[in-house]
């Protein structure tokens, strides 16, 4: 059987992302557990955002674009499917949407038990490092 992906975007959210990739180049996504805009996932320019030991790769949307997670942030949602979503309004002042008057959400949902055991079996996700 398939391994859920982690990851999901919805077509809002795609949408944005060709956007800015149009103006800035392959993207990346850090959703990090708190400080600057709560646990909002920002974007920024591929490799702008240092990935290290510490960060877990959820998987890739829209067509490549790498969604990172810091480990402590990992362990909390591990059994939870994230959807990186676009709303109204301002997000912070870090990522690249903060200026286009939408920002990046998640959305979430707790993976079924035979979806967890499934993700079990598959292994870990990757590291940065």
């Amino acid at each position: 059987m398939e391994t859920p992906p982690r990851i999901l975007s919805t077509e809002a959210a795609d949408a944005l992302i060709a956007r800015l990739e149009a103006r800035h180049g392959p993207l990346m996504f850090h959703q990090s557990g708190g400080c600057c805009d709560g646990s909002a996932p920002m974007c920024f320019p591929k490799g702008e955002f240092r990935v290290g030991a510490q960060d877990v790769l959820l998987g890739e949307i829209a067509g490549g674009v790498q969604v990172w997670i810091g480990a402590a942030q990992f362990e909390y949602w591990r059994h939870t499917q994230v959807t990186i979503d676009v709303v109204p309004g301002r997000g912070s002042g870090m990522s690249l949407e903060a200026p286009e008057g939408l920002r990046f959400i998640v959305r979430s949902r707790i993976f079924t038990d035979e979806e967890v055991a499934r993700l079990d079996a598959a292994g870990e996700p990757a590291r940065g490092g």
